[in-house]
């Protein structure tokens, strides 16, 4: 494994309840309480799965591009073309969905290191 997949590794892997696997498709998957977060296939492209609503916002924004097999899904693709410039920008959307899958009543939890927030610039 890469550079770019051992931070984002190190990262995720440091939230709580949250695991790493070898995805079924090849690839890296992450899961919080064994429910998917999203998966990396090398150090192409990360998919993550949304709620429709959170889907269309990110794709609408340019952030992401609709799933590269299931468009029509709720499923998102991040292609990683920049190299370690795109680390932020996938920890962020692991970020997302970690948020959206840990129990509201659950505080949120600190970062252990600070992420940029790409997607504002």
């Amino acid at each position: 494994m890469g550079t770019i997949i051992e931070k984002i590794k190190k990262e995720i892997l440091s939230w709580t309840y949250v695991t790493a696997e070898p995805h079924r498709f090849g690839g890296i998957e992450f899961r919080f309480n064994k429910r998917e977060m999203g998966h990396i296939y090398g150090e192409r492209v990360a998919d993550l799965p949304f709620p429709m609503k959170t889907r269309n916002e990110l794709v609408n924004s340019g952030r992401v591009s609709p799933h590269h097999v299931l468009p029509q899904s709720g499923w998102v693709s991040y292609w990683i073309d920049k190299d370690e410039e795109d680390i932020p920008a996938v920890v962020e959307l692991f970020r997302m969905r970690y948020e959206q899958l840990k129990p509201k009543s659950q505080p949120k939890q600190k970062e252990s290191s600070k992420i940029l927030n790409v997607f504002n610039k």
